[in-house]
């Protein structure tokens, strides 16, 4: 299984969205350091439409999603964007 599939199957089983999408922008930042050739899973962005965020802060939205994926950062996930919402809010995609 791919990095961006595991980002997405936890995702989909702890925030049950609404809407998903878990994209792969690695070749955007081939070079940006010697040992990131654009080629590998190592910057991901998240936007993400759940119930779970209703009332939610957007640090604290940030938080629970970084919290779940703490393994997949230790592991080498270099960057994660993060574009939380909660249903009804005014999304950019």
């Amino acid at each position: 299984m791919s990095l961006r599939e595991t980002i997405e199957q936890k995702l989909t089983e702890h925030f049950q969205p609404e809407r998903l999408a878990v994209i792969d922008e690695s070749h955007h930042h081939a070079g940006h350091q010697p040992d990131i050739s654009g080629t590998g899973e190592t910057h991901m962005r998240v936007r993400i439409v759940s119930a779970s965020f209703v009332g939610v802060t957007r640090l604290a939205r940030h938080r629970a999603v970084t919290d779940l994926l703490k393994p997949e950062l230790d592991a080498g996930l270099h960057a994660l964007a993060i574009e939380p919402s909660a249903p009804g809010e005014a999304v950019r995609w």
